[in-house]
C-alpha cells in the first residue's frame, strides 16, 4: 500500500545491524528456510505446498516494485486478488474520477460559478442546483471514499493502519465530511459554512504517493525557508521605521505627498514596502519623494537591491538546495521499495524446498510463469523476458541473476525507429537515400521559413487595409504553392521511411497532420470560391468569408513553423524540458491545486459579496461613483477590477492567480482592506508567501534540475538524438547517479519487518 514509511534509512540503522547479524548467524548454521501462512494469525509462511500462491505473491511483489509501492500488505490468496483489483487501471481511474467530481462540485454549489461573466455589472443570476442534487452526488463520492478506506485498511492490517498517519487522517476527513453533510441536509442547504469543502483536497493528496512525498519534502524545507523569511521581515521592518522617519509629516503640505500616500502609519508603510519588494508599485512608491529630492531614491534603491535582488534570490537558492536534497531522499525510498519488491519475489519463488543459502535458485519455468501474469509495459516485459532467456540452458537463476534481469526496469526507455523499407530497384534505392537525407529536413525548414516571411510581408502591406480592401487572391496563390511543396515533402518522406517509420517521429506526425489539414482547407476554398463563381467576391457568399479561411490557413502555416524545434539542438532541449514538466511534475501541480482550492474556499468564506459596486455605475463612465477612492489612480475601482472577486469559486481562482503574478496585487489588497478590515491584508500576504515566494521558487528549482539533467545527457548527443531524451526522463532518472543502492543485509532486515510474512532462517 501507499504508506509513507521509509523502508530504509538512518532511523533504522540499529535494527538493520541487528537483523544483519542474526541473518549471518543463521546462514552459517545453514538452517533450512520456511515461510508459512496461518489464516487465524494473518501470517504468511511459504513451504512450497501451494506453488500457485507463491507465484501470485511474486507477481504482486514485482508489480509493487514496478510502481514503487510498499510490500507491507497481506499476502494470502484472497487478499492478493483484492489487492490487484484495487490497483487495476479501471479501479484507479474510477477512484480518480470520483475525486475529480467531488472537487468540481465547488463550481456548482452555492455560490455557483455557472455564469458567463464574473463582473457584477454583467453577471446574470447563475443557475444553482436544487437542494439535494449536489448533496446526493457528494454522498455517493463519500461512499466510494469509505469503501476505499476500508479496502486500504484491510489490505495493510490493523498494525500498519495505526502507524499510517495518512490513513488515520483519511478516516477523520471522511468522518467530518459525513457529519457536515448531515448538518447541511438537515438545514435544507441553507448553511453559510461548509467545512467539508475545505477538506476535499485531502482526497486528492492521499491518493498520490508522489504528492505525499512532495508535501513531506516541502514541510521539511520550511525551516530553512522560514529563516530567510524572518530575515526578509527584519529587513522590511528596519526600512519601514527608517522610511517613517524620513517621510514624516511636514508643515509644508506640498512635501507631504510621500507621507500621505505611502507612509501615513505603520500598516501603510509596511504594505507599501512589502509591495515594493515584489516591484509591483515601482516606481510609483518613489515618485512623490523623488520629485522633491533625488537623493530619496537611494532609500528605495537600497531597499530593492537588498530585498528583491539579494534576499529573494537567496531564498530561491536555499529552496533549490534543500528541496533537491529532500526530493533525492524521497527518490531513494522509491528505489529501495523497488529493490525490496524484487528481493521479496525471489524469496517466495525460491522457497520450494530445503536449500542452503548458496543453493538458492528459481527455475526458468517459474520465472516465465510470473512474467506472463505481470501487468507492465510491453517493452519492459519484452526486455526482461529476453534477459531471462540467457539462462534457459542453465534452467534456473540465482538471486543475483534474478535481480539483474529486473534491472531492465531502471534502464532508459529509448524509442527505436523501425528499419527503412527495402526496394529492389536501383533507382528507387538511390531516391530513398536522397529523400531520407537530413538535408531534406533542412530544405523543408527553409521553405517553411520562406512561407512565414511571405505571410509577414503581406500582413505588413495590408495592415492599414480593411477586410474588403485586402487582395486575398495573391496570398491564397502563394499559400497554395507552399502547401503543394509540403504535400510533396510528406510524400517523399513516406516513400523513404515507410508509413511506420514516418509515424515513429513525433515531428512528422505534427507536420503531416497540419499538411493534411491545410490541404483540406485549400480544397474547401477552391470548391467554395472558384468552382461556382467567376468573380472573386467573398462578400457575396453567406458561408465563411475568404479572408477568414485564408486567415485560418495562415495561422496553421505559422503554427507549422514549430517543426524546426526538433532540428535545433538547444531549442529541442528546451522544448523537451517543457514537455517533461507536464509529464513528470504532475505531483507538484497537484499540490498547487490543493493550495489554490484551500485558499479559494477561505477567500469565499471571508470576502464573498464584500465588494459591491454602486448600482448606478456605468461601464464607460466613473462620474457617479460615490466611493471616496474612485478618482485615485491605480485603485481597484479606477482600474475596473470588478470581475476579480470572491463571489464564486471560479472568480476566486482567477483572483488568486492574479495575486500570484504580483502585478498590481496591491490594488486587491488595498480594496479588500477598505471594504472589510485591515486584517484582510494577512490573507493576501499569506497567499503571496505561499504561491509567489514558495511555490514559484520551487517550480524554478525543479525546472533547473530538469534542464541541467537534460543538458548533461545531451551535451554529447547529436541533433537527431535529442528527441530520444524525451522518452528517458523521469524523476527517478534525474537522480539516478546520486542514488545509493541498498545492501543485501538492509533488504533482509526489511523483509524480517514485514507485518504479514514470517521468515525462519
Amino acid at each position: 500500500m501507499e504508506t509513507d514509511r521509509l523502508l530504509a534509512g538512518a532511523e533504522d540503522g540499529h535494527a538493520g545491524d541487528h537483523g544483519s547479524g542474526s541473518a549471518t548467524s543463521r546462514r552459517d548454521s545453514r538452517v533450512s528456510r520456511r515461510m508459512s501462512y496461518s489464516a487465524a494469525g494473518n501470517w504468511c509462511h511459504l513451504n512450497g505446498d501451494n506453488e500457485d500462491l507463491n507465484i501470485q505473491q511474486a507477481v504482486v511483489f514485482i508489480e509493487d516494485a514496478i510502481h514503487y509501492r510498499s510490500i507491507n500488505h497481506r499476502v494470502d490468496a484472497s487478499s492478493l486478488q483484492l489487492y490487484r483489483w484495487y490497483y487495476s487501471r479501471i479501479c484507479q481511474w474510477s477512484l480518480g474520477t470520483v475525486i475529480a467530481v467531488v472537487l468540481l462540485l465547488a463550481f456548482v454549489e452555492r455560490p455557483s460559478s455557472l455564469s458567463i461573466s464574473s463582473d457584477p455589472h454583467h453577471r446574470t443570476i447563475p443557475w444553482e442546483p436544487p437542494c439535494g442534487a449536489t448533496e446526493s452526488v457528494e454522498m455517493l463520492c463519500l461512499i466510494v471514499f469509505c469503501l476505499d478506506l476500508a479496502v486500504k485498511s484491510y489490505l495493510i492490517g490493523w498494525e500498519e493502519f495505526r502507524k499510517s498517519k495518512w490513513l488515520i487522517s483519511y478516516t477523520v476527513v471522511v468522518f467530518v465530511s459525513v457529519i457536515d453533510w448531515v448538518l447541511s441536509v438537515s438545514m435544507v442547504c441553507d448553511e453559510k459554512l461548509r467545512v467539508r469543502r475545505l477538506v476535499r483536497p485531502f482526497f486528492l493528496l492521499q491518493n498520490s504517493s508522489l504528492m505525499k512525498k512532495t508535501l513531506k519534502c516541502i514541510r521539511r524545507t520550511l525551516p530553512e525557508i522560514a529563516s530567510v523569511i524572518l530575515l526578509l521581515a527584519l529587513h522590511l521592518c528596519l526600512f519601514t521605521m527608517i522610511g517613517m522617519l524620513l517621510f514624516a509629516k511636514n508643515e509644508d503640505p506640498k512635501k507631504n505627498g510621500e507621507w500621505e500616500l505611502h507612509f501615513r502609519d505603520m500598516t501603510t508603510s509596511l504594505t507599501s514596502l512589502l509591495v515594493l519588494l515584489t516591484t509591483a508599485n515601482n516606481p510609483d512608491v518613489m515618485i512623490p519623494a523623488y520629485s522633491i529630492n533625488r537623493g530619496y531614491s537611494i532609500f528605495f534603491i537600497t531597499f530593492s537591491v537588498i530585498g528583491t535582488y539579494c534576499l529573494m534570490n537567496l531564498l530561491t537558492a536555499i529552496i533549490y538546495n534543500q528541496f533537491r536534497g529532500y526530493l533525492l531522499m524521497s527518490v531513494q525510498t522509491s528505489i529501495i521499495r523497488r529493490r525490496l519488491g524484487i528481493r521479496a519475489a525471489f524469496h517466495v519463488l525460491s522457497s520450494h524446498g530445503v536449500q542452503a543459502e548458496s543453493q538458492e535458485h528459481v527455475s526458468m519455468n517459474t520465472v516465465l510463469q510470473v512474467m506472463s501474469r505481470i501487468h507492465m509495459k510491453s517493452y519492459y516485459k519484452s526486455a526482461i523476458t529476453a534477459s531471462a532467456q540467457q539462462f534457459a540452458e542453465q534452467g534456473y537463476m540465482n538471486r543475483m541473476q534474478f535481480r539483474r534481469i529486473f534491472d531492465e526496469l531502471d534502464k532508459d526507455c529509448v524509442k527505436e525507429h523501425p528499419p527503412l523499407p527495402q526496394y529492389t530497384s536501383a533507382t528507387l534505392q538511390k531516391l530513398q537515400v536522397i529523400f531520407s537525407h537530413y538535408y531534406i529536413c533542412v530544405l523543408g525548414n527553409l521553405v517553411a521559413l520562406a512561407n512565414v516571411i511571405c505571410i509577414c510581408t503581406v500582413l505588413v502591406l495590408n495592415s492599414e487595409k480593411s477586410t474588403a480592401e485586402r487582395d486575398n487572391y495573391l496570398l491564397e496563390v502563394i499559400n497554395l504553392c507552399f502547401i503543394l511543396f509540403y504535400l510533396f515533402e510528406m510524400s517523399v518522406k513516406i516513400f523513404a521511411f515507410g508509413w511506420r517509420g514516418y509515424l515513429s517521429y513525433r515531428s512528422n506526425i505534427f507536420d503531416g497532420f497540419l499538411t493534411i489539414l491545410l490541404l483540406v482547407l485549400q480544397i474547401a476554398i477552391f470548391i467554395t470560391y472558384w468552382l461556382p463563381h467567376s468573380q472573386w467576391y467573398p462578400s457575396s457568399h453567406d458561408v465563411i468569408s475568404l479572408w477568414e479561411m485564408v486567415r485560418l490557413v495562415n495561422m496553421l502555416i505559422v503554427f507549422r513553423f514549430l517543426r524546426i524545434i526538433p532540428d535545433i539542438k538547444l531549442m529541442a532541449l528546451v522544448a523537451s524540458t517543457l514537455l517533461d514538466l507536464v509529464k513528470n511534475l504532475r505531483a507538484f501541480a497537484g499540490v498547487l491545486v490543493v493550495v489554490y482550492y484551500v485558499f479559494a474556499v477561505f477567500g469565499i468564506w471571508l470576502f464573498e459579496g464584500a465588494i459591491k459596486p454602486p448600482p448606478e455605475m456605468s461601464v464607460l463612465s466613473l462620474e457617479n461613483i460615490t466611493s471616496n477612492f474612485s478618482t485615485v489612480c491605480g485603485t481597484y475601482e479606477q482600474l475596473g477590477y470588478w470581475p476579480n472577486n470572491f463571489d464564486d469559486f471560479a472568480a476566486a481562482i482567477i483572483l488568486l492567480y492574479d495575486v500570484m503574478i504580483v502585478n498590481n496585487w496591491q490594488a486587491f489588497m488595498e480594496a479588500y482592506s477598505r471594504y472589510t478590515s485591515e486584517w484582510s491584508k494577512i490573507y493576501f500576504v499569506c497567499w503571496w508567501l505561499t504561491s509567489s515566494v514558495m511555490w514559484v521558487n520551487l517550480f524554478v528549482a525543479l525546472i533547473l534540475e530538469n534542464f541541467i539533467y537534460k543538458w548533461d545527457r545531451s551535451h554529447s548527443c547529436s541533433v537527431t538524438d535529442v528527441e530520444k531524451i524525451q522518452y528517458e526522463t523521469s524523476v527517478q532518472f534525474m537522480f539516478k547517479e546520486q542514488i545509493q543502492e541498498p545492501t543485501e543485509e538492509e533488504l533482509v532486515c526489511q523483509l524480517h519487518q514485514h507485518p504479514h510474512l514470517r521468515l525462519h532462517w
